[in-house]
């Protein structure tokens, strides 16, 4: 039977790392998968880690740790690293936030095209019906402006290219996993800019998506923001260095 290694990154989720946990393991995500969950515990300053191992000690639930905070970026190479450690070929592997924002009731629509065989990652795509308020439009309109600069970079066409669902077929981590440094939310730029490096099939899937504030937690920033730009300049020259190389 194939496994969904479900990858979440945790930093200070004390109020919703549970019920997140939980919402995943009730998850039907296809007719003949397993789910397995990967929590990896980045240097939080609450009482989250004692939450992390109270879940590790269930036999669905993988908890590992960094001894200092290191970054989302950081925590989900952990959790690949650790996947492609018992991973087959035929498993998959999704990114998974541990603050509610996301409904794991869309990893079967995201899990489907790779299943079938007719793409290697799926993004998901949070703006598929128009944002409602000018907060939503707001912020839609900058993750375009960020996703139409990383287009233009990588030669790919996606929508949502700062979504958090991201879901990859075995294969397809090992070949991108090297080519991964970012410690915080660049990695989001670099898988997208590493899958089109690898020529790999790039799809993408609706999803449901229900934002936090600032003041419920919510931890990316305008630095952020302007780390894509750096990314993308620095993918853009692995590029031309690797078709330099094979020249």
């Amino acid at each position: 039977m194939p496994t969904l290694f479900v990858v979440m990154p945790v930093y200070n989720e004390p109020h919703t790392l549970s019920a997140s946990v939980a919402r995943v393991r009730k998850t039907n995500v296809a007719d003949g998968w397993r789910m397995q969950i990967i929590l990896v515990e980045d240097g939080s300053s609450d009482a989250t880690p004692s939450t992390v191992r109270e879940l590790g000690a269930r036999g669905d639930v993988i908890a590992l740790f960094h001894s200092s905070n290191r970054g989302k970026g950081a925590a989900i190479r952990t959790g690949f690293a650790h996947a492609l450690q018992i991973a087959r070929d035929d498993d998959a592997i999704i990114i998974q936030d541990a603050d509610l924002e996301y409904d794991p009731a869309d990893f079967a629509g995201l899990l489907a095209p790779v299943a079938r065989g007719q793409a290697d990652i799926v993004l998901g795509n949070r703006w598929s019906a128009p944002p409602k308020g000018f907060k939503r439009f707001a912020h839609r309109a900058l993750n375009g402006f960020l996703t139409l600069s990383s287009n233009l970079m990588t030669g790919l066409r996606v929508r949502d290219m700062e979504c958090c669902l991201k879901l990859f077929s075995v294969p397809a981590m090992r070949r991108i996993l090297g080519d991964l440094d970012e410690e915080r939310f660049g990695i989001e730029p670099q898988i997208v800019a590493a899958a089109a490096r690898h020529r790999l099939r790039v799809a993408e899937a609706p999803v449901s998506y229900a934002p936090r504030s600032f003041e419920e937690g919510k931890k990316i920033r305008m630095k952020d923001g302007l780390r894509v730009f750096v990314v993308l300049w620095r993918e853009r020259r692995r590029t031309a260095r690797a078709l330099h190389s094979t020249a």
